[in-house]
């Protein structure tokens, strides 16, 4: 699976690793990705969520119907 959050859109970031010697190699930051399960209380089950953790404080503040309404702005089946 992608390493991006379905809400925040949360990709991984790019970089070098910096050696001793500080020879330059190639690596990726990747984003906490977790897998959550949320009641969707509107349709009456259980939605599987790929988040960071960022996007799960969100989830907790704006609440899981106002969140999943964003992913399906986005354009992301849920």
């Amino acid at each position: 699976m992608s390493a991006h959050c379905m809400l925040t859109g949360a990709r991984p970031g790019f970089g070098n690793r910096v050696s001793h010697s500080h020879r330059r190699t190639s690596r990726r930051f990747d984003p906490n990705i977790q897998s959550k399960r949320y009641w969707l209380p509107s349709e009456g089950r259980c939605v599987r969520l790929r988040l960071s953790v960022r996007g799960i404080r969100t989830v907790d503040a704006i609440g899981v119907e106002a969140a999943v309404a964003r992913i399906r702005a986005r354009g992301v089946r849920v």
